[in-house]
């Protein structure tokens, strides 16, 4: 009496070419929407953080009476200007600003022209505008 499997037992290659054609289609369906979680959630990430920025802002204006200048920018935030009298930093848990989602510096301009300060980023196209991935996150919508 023999155990296991004939000798010729296995999958031919129209089968596994098969197989293979119904996971490329798979892939073929699902990838994109997929594709499309993973850019909402990196921009849902980016207004986030810069609400996050934003409070750490009030933080810091609540200590020194005014918010960091344009020249010392976020940093401020985790580094002691020189000309800061009561600053009680860092203000944020991390050792280094944080960047956006898409491996970019946010944006500070103080004085701001839509707010007291101006905090965004361009997206995951570093331009003005665009839509989906590459639209603009910003502090004062």
């Amino acid at each position: 009496m023999k155990f296991g499997l004939p000798r010729n037992a296995g999958f031919t290659l129209l089968e596994l070419l098969v197989v293979l054609g119904i996971i490329a289609m798979l892939a073929g369906i699902v990838g994109p929407a997929v594709m499309k979680h993973m850019g909402d959630s990196k921009t849902k990430a980016a207004k986030v953080q810069i609400e996050d920025l934003s409070s750490a802002l009030d933080m810091y204006k609540l200590d020194e009476g005014r918010y960091p200048s344009q020249q010392q920018g976020l940093q401020a935030l985790i580094e002691k200007p020189s000309d800061a009298r009561r600053w009680n930093g860092p203000y944020l848990r991390k050792e280094k600003v944080p960047e956006d989602p898409w491996r970019q510096d946010y944006h500070y301009v103080f004085p701001g022209q839509h707010g007291k300060f101006d905090l965004f980023s361009y997206g995951a196209d570093e331009k003005e505008g665009g839509t989906g991935e590459d639209q603009d996150i910003n502090s004062w919508d």
